[in-house]
Formats: structure tokens, sequence, C-alpha cells
């Protein structure tokens, strides 16, 4: 029988361990964090509670909410051990020693209960000399979870077990992982550097030699290893600085002992004197003086500098002109044979990194699936090695390899004109090293609407939108415009698909498998709009999101929103109009109408005085709610996750929460199905709001923030607005006010707003440069 994991312990307070135990707080479960004493301290558990502090202020933050952070109990390796009897999973996070390693792991086995799960999260030492000379009953219950920093924020969870493992006690951790920690389980081979680190380490020693090599400047490497290969626009440099380029020496050093002579990595590990000069001067990155880039306060403002490679040299960073890059377009192949300097370091590098892709199946992985899932999840790279194969094709990579007289891997050579992905009969599927290709495997819940699309098409579907059907009665509405943003097809096909789903489904999910669930109202088209005044055309689409989102909320059925990621402004709103909402963990959502001058249109500050009206946080009486509101709302507040969310009521305290962002769509329409059973539309709400006094009231709050000079002038106007709304108009304290009456408010204070030229000057400013202009 498979263990259940109940709480955890974590052994090293360090950036890392203190991260994993974080997120093991973040999905509700206790965890014992623990570390040395420190020599003469007063307070022996001093480690441990200094890196709980700290992870309450870093920010991005470890922790979802402060409240996570009383699920961690903090203690010390010479009073405490013996609490790890009551712990079901114990992972180790100590300094990269094996004797000091080993000697935790003996003091361990000596309280921990019998068949407790035991792993290190090492990334340099094999399991096999981890376990070397322990117990037979040690070895059993060990295993390797490899967590990539920060913890919270990065889903790979590479797993090493061993021949001795038991499998349920492997299973059990990997449950735990993935569906409490958020985490996207990666098998991995007891090799060097497993696959994330094995292959990425290669990949950054190759670029790093290579632009040396090619005389390019740091910027022109960036730009070629960036965004054209599906890299994080950091490019190599720039990702050295983020990780720090102390570690680079350490990495190497590991992985040159790990590796045999004959592994492509040798041949690559060449000693670069700037770096160690770099590193002895302190130039380690940002977290030191600067690295290969650096800010500097200079000529009355802020100055950015990259490093010459040439000199070793700072000068003003510039923008790398390459227009080889641009006349490639979206054809890798056309820039990998680009002509001079740019296809030439573009090819080496990709060239070399994907054919040590290849030859690590089956050493490191034991199919091509795993190692681009490692590279995608723990490198965040937009496609994995072997889906770049299939953009360039195998055959014309191993052509390509033998004309430059580099060795052609052998699974590359198998694969001839095949290609590593397809799709067939509505599945996709993988090469195997076998010649044959072999469906890809999802793990019990998870749902994906990427593969419902490969089998099927949707119901309706317009240029912003379309409706599947995901199964069981449930039907899914997916945003599909860019960035997602809401403008009127979007909204148009909505209205149509509450029509379509009254008549056929038991209930609706909104949800889509983009970056974010949606950024809020198209606001390029209503500033187009605005600049040939075509106000009737802006109002029309404010009142047809105002009844559509009202046609949600009354639907005869269930609608269930999943977001990931951002919901803003418009976004948002369609959660404030859900019947429940199942969120991604990382669900960032917020009324940010203010930033760009502008108050919520489609109902959001309705559906917020109804909650903070009924909320117990708040005292009874027609103020305490809008008060609430407008302090949320005008400064454009979003939530750092969805745990806040539920504290600013963006979601309800009876919503949902997914860790695995995999597992979403699953349980949104499980969810969805489980209220269909015996649903019925909500009540409309019955507000009492203030009326005049109120709203002069909210607007002394505002005026008092413009004269210490937090608001801008055109911020107070922005609150003016807003507290027009919040007020409830001309009404009494002792009348109750209906959703359309609030709602009429919110689109003539929008109106009024959007004819403003500050409001516009916002807008304009916002859709250039994608910051908020301070007006």
């Amino acid at each position: 029988m498979q263990p259940t994991i109940r709480k955890v312990g974590v052994i090293g307070a360090g950036v890392m361990g203190a991260g994993i135990a974080a997120q093991v707080a973040n999905a509700g479960t206790p965890v014992l964090l623990l570390d040395i004493v420190p020599a003469g301290a007063n307070n022996r558990n001093a480690i441990a509670e200094g890196a709980i502090a700290r992870m309450l202020k870093t920010e991005p933050a470890p922790l979802m909410s402060p409240r996570a952070a009383k699920l961690i109990t903090a203690g010390n390796v010479e009073d405490d051990l013996d609490q790890l009897g009551g712990c079901d999973w114990i992972v180790e996070a100590v300094v990269e020693r094996l004797d000091v390693k080993q000697d935790l792991y003996r003091r361990i086995d000596a309280v921990r209960r019998p068949g407790t799960a035991i792993s290190s999260n090492t990334s340099t030492i094999p399991l096999r000399v981890l376990t070397e000379g322990m117990p037979e009953r040690f070895a059993r219950d060990f295993l390797i979870t490899h967590f990539f920093n920060p913890p919270r924020y990065m889903r790979l969870l590479e797993i090493v077990a061993g021949p001795k493992s038991d499998p349920e006690i492997v299973a059990a951790v990997s449950r735990f992982g993935d569906v409490a920690m958020g985490k996207t389980i990666v098998d991995c081979k007891d090799s060097p550097g497993f696959i994330a680190n094995r292959l990425g380490i290669y990949w950054m020693q190759v670029a790093v030699v290579e632009a040396f090599d090619a005389g390019l400047t740091v910027e022109e490497a960036d730009a070629i290893l960036g965004r054209p290969m599906g890299i994080p626009k950091t490019g190599i440099f720039g990702l050295i600085d983020l990780v720090g380029l102390d570690l680079m020496p350490h990495v190497n050093a590991s992985m040159a002992r790990s590796l045999p002579a004959s592994d492509a990595f040798q041949a690559a590990n060449r000693d670069i004197p700037l770096i160690g000069k770099m590193i002895a001067e302190g130039l380690t990155g940002r977290k030191g003086k600067g690295g290969f880039y650096r800010p500097r306060r200079g000529g009355g403002g802020r100055i950015n500098e990259a490093l010459d490679l040439a000199t070793g040299q700072y000068r003003p960073e510039r923008k790398a002109q390459l227009p080889e890059i641009e006349a490639a377009g979206k054809d890798l192949r056309a820039l990998l044979t680009a002509p001079g300097k740019v296809g030439r370091y573009a090819w080496r590098v990709l060239g070399q990194t994907l054919a040590y892709a290849a030859s690590l199946i089956p050493e490191a992985a034991d199919d091509v699936v795993a190692i681009d899932a490692a590279m995608r999840l723990g490198y965040n790279w937009k496609w994995g090695p072997f889906e770049l194969i299939d953009k360039l094709g195998a055959a014309w990579l191993a052509e390509r390899l033998r004309q430059d007289g580099m060795a052609v891997p052998e699974l590359l050579s198998r694969a001839g004109e095949k290609s590593f992905y397809r799709v067939e009969n509505g599945r996709r599927q993988f090469l195997g090293g076998d010649g044959a290709y072999h469906d890809i495997a999802r793990p019990d819940g998870v749902l994906l609407l990427g593969d419902i699309k490969l089998a099927s098409k949707p119901v309706l579907r317009n240029v912003s939108a379309a409706l599947w059907d995901i199964g069981d009665g449930v039907a899914c509405f997916e945003f599909t415009g860019k960035v997602n943003a809401i403008g009127p097809d979007t909204i148009a096909l909505l209205a149509k698909s509450i029509d379509v789903v009254k008549q056929r489904f038991k209930a609706l999910v909104v949800y889509n498998e983009g970056e974010n669930f949606s950024v809020g109202a198209n606001i390029g088209l209503a500033l187009f709009a605005a600049n040939i005044a075509a106000w009737g055309e802006i109002e029309k689409t404010l009142a047809a999101g105002q009844q559509t989102y009202l046609a949600l909320k009354y639907a005869p059925f269930p609608v269930v929103s999943a977001p990931a990621g951002m919901a803003l402004g418009g976004g948002c709103e369609i959660l404030l109009h859900s019947a429940s909402v199942q969120a991604h963990a990382e669900t960032y959502a917020g009324l940010v109408e203010c930033g760009v001058g502008l108050v919520p249109g489609w109902g959001g500050c309705k559906e917020m005085l109804a909650r903070w009206s009924t909320s117990a946080k708040l005292p009874k009486g027609p103020m305490p709610a809008p008060v609430k509101v407008i302090e949320i709302v005008s400064t454009a507040r979003v939530s750092k996750s969805a745990a806040e969310a539920k504290e600013l009521l963006f979601l309800r305290p009876s919503d949902g929460i997914t860790m695995n962002r995999d597992r979403l769509l699953a349980d949104a329409k499980a969810r969805a199905l489980m209220l269909a059973e015996d649903y019925a539309p909500p009540a409309p709400p019955e507000l009492t709001l203030p009326g005049p006094s109120g709203r002069v009231g909210l607007r002394i709050a505002a005026t008092e923030f413009h004269r210490r000079g937090i608001a801008t002038d055109h911020d107070l106007t922005v609150a003016g607005a807003l507290a027009d709304v919040l007020s409830g108009g001309k009404t009494d304290i002792i009348d109750t006010v209906g959703e359309q009456a609030i709602l009429d408010l919110e689109r003539a204070s929008f109106m009024r707003l959007a004819k403003s030229a500050p409001t516009l000057a916002r807008i304009e400013h916002t859709l250039e440069t994608g910051k908020p202009l301070r007006n």
C-alpha cells in the first residue's frame, strides 16, 4: 500500500531547503525545517527561524501567503532530530559533501520510522554513491528529488530511484510532488547531472566558449540564442548573471569529475580567464556587483552597461543589430544557415547541443519526452531539444553534423526522415528508441485542452475565442486572441456559447492553456475607437460585456472558471461572475483598470461590493465595503497567488486551488459536474450603499493621498469616478441598490474617463511601453 505523506521534514535551511519547505507549506502540509546550531548562538534555532523570516520578505515570494509560514516549524539538528520520527518524508538539502550527507543519513536512520521516505536534493552526487555503505533498510526508502530554484516557481522535479528503492515509496513521493507541490515529475537515470543540468550545463558552456571564439558581443550572443530558439530573452549571458557566475567553476568541475573523458562536455570545458577575473573582483552577476550586464547610476539616472568580452571593460549596453534574425523569422533552419557570424554561432551552439541531447538516450533518460520536458521546465525553453530537431528535420541535422565532421548520435541516425513527434488518430506520439511510435501517456487526473483539440473540432469558433466539448456534458470556453485579451468578438462568442450550453451541455468551464488566463479588455481596440471618436461603439461593447457577464452569472448551468497566470480587468470580472472558480495556485488576479485611467466596466465593482458587503471580515453597515473595495481597486491591487486572491475576495473562500497546472482542467471539470447535480443560479444581491455622503468620504481619502504626493492629479480624478460608482449614486442609505443601477454607474464613469485626454495618454503609454503612466 502506497504511504500517505502528511508531514515533511527538511534538513538544510539554505535557499533551496527553505524554498522546498515553503512549497510544502504552500501545499497546506506541515513541515519541520532543521539546520545546524550556530556557534555561540543564544537562539539554537536561529538559522531555520531566520530563513522563515527572510522568506516572508523575499520577492518573488517563496510563500504564497504569510499564513503558509505558520505551517513551518523551525528547529535544529542537535535538539530536534527525533521530531523526524513524526514525518512521512524527509528531504536532505545540505552542502554537497558526501561525508556530511552520509553522517546525517545515519543520524536520520536512527530516529525515523521504518518506511519513511528519505530523499536528497543533490544535483551532483549519484544515488549509488550516496547509499554506498548504508543499511539495506535505508537504501530501500531512499531516492533523489532534485528541485529547481526557486522551488515555488520552477515546475520541474527530477526523481532518481535506485535498484533497491521501494517502488511504493517512490510513487508516494512522486504523487505528493505532483499533486500537492504542483511539480511535473521527470524520471531520470542515475547519471551525472541527471537530465536538465547534464544538457543545460553543456549548452551554457558551449554557448560561452563559442561566443568568445566568434568575437561576439554579449548582446549579439543573447539575441541569437534567445527568442529565435524559444529560449528566454536573457539568452546565455543574461542567464549566467541570473544564476551567478561563481557557480560555473564549481558546477563545471563537478561535471568534469563525473563524466568520462570521451564525453563531449570535456572538450567544451575550457577555462576562460575573463570569467575567473570577474569572480575574483566580485562581478558574480545580479547577486554581486554586476556580471556580463550591470546597471549603474550616472548622468542623473540609471545607465545599463554590458561587458566587452574582448577588453573586459564595461560600456553602455546597446541593442544587437542583426538583420539576419529578422530575415529568418520563424524558420530555424534559415537562422542556422544564415551567412556570417550569426548563422555560424547559431549552428555551432544549437548543433552541438542537439547532438548531445540525442546522445543522452538511454544513458540519462528513457525517451525524448523526458528530455524535452526537463529542458522546457528546468530551463524555460519554449521547445525541447527534440521538438527543435523536428523544426530542422532529423535527416537535415544529421547531414549537417557529418559535413562539419561531428559525430552523429545513433538515435539521430535511426530516426532518418522520421520526426520525433507526430499526431496519429488524434493522439500525440513520440518516436522511441525501438524505431516505433508510442502514445504520450498522461498521468491519471491530467486533462489537457491541447490533447482534446487534436482529436476534435470546436463547437463554436471565431478569431478571439472557441467553445470545445471536453466530454461528460461539459463545454470549455477558450480565449484565443493575443495575450487572451477580451474584445467584442470574445464577448459575442461568449454570449452565443451560453445559449449553446443551455441546449447541449450540463456545465461550462472557462479555461485556456496560454501563459495567462486573460490580461483583460483589449485596450488597443478601445484606443483606436477613441481616436476616431467612436464613442457609441465603445459604449456598445461595454454594455454587451455587462449583459453577457450577467447572463453568465445567472445561467441555468454552473460556470467554473479555471485561471492560471494573470487574470486581470475583464479576465478577473469573468471569475467574479462565475458560479465557482478552480484556480491554479499561481493565479494573479486583480481589477487593474484604474492603472490606465478607467474603472472596471463589466460588473467588477458591483461584484466586489457584493462580496465585501457580506464578508465576516468587515463590520456591517453601508460604508465599510465601499471603503475596502476602493482601497483594492483604486490601487490596481493584484494578488500574488490564488491564496492571496482569496484574501482579497477575487476568489471566494469556497473556491478551489490546484497546485499542478496540468491538473487544472480536470479539477475544474470535476467541480463543474459536482455543481451540476443540483445547480440553481444565485439570487441577485441587494446592496445598501452610502450615497452622496459616502461619496464625499471616499473622495477625502484620495484627496489626502494626492496632497501627500502619493496620488497624481489624474489618480484623483479616477478615484473620484470610482467613488461615484461604489457609493451607489444618489441612493439613500435606507434604500437597496440593484445590480443594474451599479452597472449603469460603472458605464457612466467609464465613458466619462475614456473621453479624457489623461486617460487616453495612459492607455497609449501602456500599449507602447507595457508600463503605467503617472500623470
